[in-house]
């Protein structure tokens, strides 16, 4: 069973140090099984939003909330895409996952439709970190605390193909 890891460099952490390890589980026990799922290797308790582009467009859809050593299925059944977005925050401790795609996410449960206008639509405008599951039919992202060990030799950064999500808007003070 195949296993690739990612460490979260470049991803902003805020109070606590954190790392993020992907890993693609391919061929499991059940073979019809295809699912996108996050464990949660801290022992915080975290809270996560996802987000992807389907046939309609861009999606957002939170919060999952993942006790200390926990596993939850974000995504059941067949995967819409091959590229997620995530986006977690540690309730205890503080700090965050994250990333440069921003996309609308707000403090209550909430699913939104497309990335645009966030604020100016009432919602928070939030940095995702992506997730490339190369079309593997099942996909488990581990949230890890950086203390904890690093892969051994890092993976190539991946840079999307152009268009794959819009770039964010310019910042002006």
């Amino acid at each position: 069973m195949p296993i690739g890891q990612i460490s979260a460099n470049g991803h902003r952490c805020l109070g606590t140090a954190a790392a993020v390890v992907v890993a693609a589980f391919i061929g499991a026990t059940d073979p019809a099984a295809a699912d996108f799922r996050l464990c949660n290797n801290t022992g915080s308790r975290v809270g996560i939003a996802i987000g992807y582009k389907d046939s309609e467009g861009w999606t957002t859809e939170g919060w999952w909330n993942l006790s200390a050593r926990s596993c939850e299925t974000l995504v059941k059944g067949q995967l819409v895409a091959r590229y997620y977005y995530v986006y977690a925050v540690d309730y205890d401790r503080g700090g965050e996952w994250s990333g440069k795609a921003f996309m609308c996410t707000r403090d209550k449960e909430f699913t939104i439709r497309g990335i645009e206008d966030c604020l100016a639509r009432g919602y928070d405008r939030t940095g995702f970190f992506e997730v490339d599951t190369t079309e593997q039919r099942s996909w488990t992202v581990q949230l890890t605390e950086s203390t904890e060990q690093a892969p051994q030799q890092p993976l190539p950064q991946y840079t999307p193909p152009p268009g794959a999500l819009p770039a964010p808007p310019k910042q002006t003070k």
